[in-house]
C-alpha cells in the first residue's frame, strides 16, 4: 500500500470559496467517504461583536500552504490503494459574517483516514500558514491575530 495521493486544488483565493466545488471536486467512484471542514467567519469573538474581518498572506504563505499538503500526501495512504483526493483553499482580502475562509475537502475509500487528513491538514494550516486576520468589532474598535509562522530564507516551503 503506497501513497497516492491526488491534490486536486491547494491556493490562497481572494475569491469566494466554497464548500460544494470542493466536495465536488474530490468526490470519485472509488471515494466511500467525502470529509468536509468550513472555517465560517463568526459574528463574536473574545466576547465582542464582530462585523467583518480581512485575511492578509505573507508573500510565502502559498509555499508554505503546498509544503503542508505535500508532507501530508507523503503520509497518507487510502487503505484499499485508490486515490485519495484533496482540496484545499483559505482565503485572504476582506470577509463578511458567514462567509467561508478556510475549506478543505478530502476523499479516501475509507472515512478514517478522509477525517484524519482533513483535521490534520486544517489544524497544520491553522498553525503554520502565515496568515493574519484583522478583525472588526463594532465597538470600533480593530485587532490582529497572527497565525502561521514566516519561513526561514532558503526552506523549501519558500520557493
Amino acid at each position: 500500500m503506497g501513497t497516492n495521493v491526488d491534490v486536486v486544488y491547494a491556493a490562497l483565493s481572494a475569491k469566494a470559496i466554497s464548500v460544494d466545488a470542493a466536495i465536488a471536486a474530490v468526490e470519485s467512484d472509488t471515494a466511500g467517504a467525502v470529509v468536509s471542514f468550513s472555517g465560517v467567519v463568526r459574528n463574536h469573538d473574545g466576547g465582542k461583536d464582530v462585523t467583518r474581518l480581512s485575511y492578509s498572506a505573507h508573500p510565502l504563505a502559498t509555499g508554505v500552504l503546498n509544503g503542508i499538503v505535500s508532507s501530508l500526501a507523503d503520509g497518507t495512504a487510502d487503505p484499499d490503494g485508490h486515490p485519495v483526493r484533496v482540496w484545499v483553499a483559505h482565503r485572504v482580502g476582506p470577509l463578511e459574517i458567514g462567509e467561508p475562509a478556510l475549506v478543505c475537502a478530502v476523499a479516501s475509500s475509507h472515512r478514517a483516514e478522509a477525517f484524519e487528513l482533513c483535521s490534520t491538514l486544517v489544524e497544520r494550516i491553522k498553525a503554520e500558514v502565515p496568515i493574519w486576520k484583522e478583525q472588526f468589532f463594532s465597538d470600533g474598535s480593530v485587532e490582529w491575530v497572527g497565525a502561521g509562522t514566516v519561513p526561514e530564507p532558503g526552506t523549501q516551503e519558500n520557493q
